[in-house]
């Protein structure tokens, strides 16, 4: 069996109701699941079908929609009663993860939660790959306010692809992330269209939908799209630019590409 991913949350910039902020697991079968992101509510979610203390974390970027349920996520691993982590799982991010992290953790200004008692850190280098549970995970730079900012591009063994844009603004470095993709999933923050939007921070659904043909992806799933946005009208806009299969994302939504 190939991988399967499960929407924990995709909303846009800020949780919605009874949606997540970004957050997603990737389960390969034999193997520890990979969490791709953990914004607001993705604890929550997560405690509805998988195990907060048995699963590696990947961090596409750290601003607070992608990460700011880690520490809660300390917590359970270190305190749960019955069920805490047994053993350190991988974390891999930008290079200052721990120190930001470790601030969004801690118990008074000026200090940092050391986390190495549960977690493994790795620093993302763009281009080069890292393998976790089976999967070859290769993170590339993109247009994007937060430091070190990547899109992930996520292979199985058996070849199958996912790639995550993560949050960026229109580059040609996400049509080489998202090549033959089986499964593209795009962020779509700024609606229907980018037009008199901040450049170099978000995409729109027609710029979405522009990279997954110009990449030849087979599948383009809409995310990160923001509460007040009317997702049918970014669904229209990238259907303009991509004539394969759209699908808008949902919590709780799984697929196997």
């Amino acid at each position: 069996m190939s991988m399967q991913l499960t929407i924990l949350g995709c909303s846009g910039s800020l949780a919605a109701p009874g949606n997540p902020a970004s957050s997603y697991v990737i389960s390969v079968p034999g193997e520890t699941d990979v969490v791709m992101d953990f914004g607001p509510g993705a604890l929550a979610a997560m405690q509805e079908r998988f195990d907060p203390s048995a699963a590696h974390v990947v961090f596409s970027h750290l601003h607070a929609d992608h990460c700011s349920d880690f520490p809660s996520l300390l917590v359970w691993r270190r305190y749960h009663p019955t069920a805490p982590a047994e053993q350190r799982h991988r974390l891999i991010g930008p290079s200052y993860a721990p120190e930001h992290l470790g601030r969004m953790s801690a118990d008074a200004p000026g200090e940092h939660d050391d986390f190495t008692d549960t977690f493994e850190f790795t620093t993302w280098r763009a281009g080069q790959p890292e393998q976790l549970s089976g999967l070859t995970i290769t993170p590339f730079d993109v247009v994007h306010p937060a430091q070190e900012s990547h899109a992930l591009r996520i292979e199985d063994a058996a070849g199958k692809v996912i790639t995550f844009s993560g949050d960026s603004g229109y580059t040609p470095t996400l049509i080489d992330a998202a090549r033959d993709a089986d499964l593209f999933l795009c962020e779509a923050a700024w609606g229907a269209t980018s037009e008199g939007k901040a450049e170099g921070m978000h995409l729109s659904g027609k710029e979405a939908g522009s990279i997954a043909r110009e990449a030849g992806v087979k599948t383009l799933v809409l995310v990160h799209i923001q509460p007040w946005t009317d997702p049918e009208d970014v669904l229209a806009a990238a259907r303009t630019e991509f004539d394969g299969e759209i699908i808008l994302g949902k919590a709780g939504a799984t697929f196997e590409p």
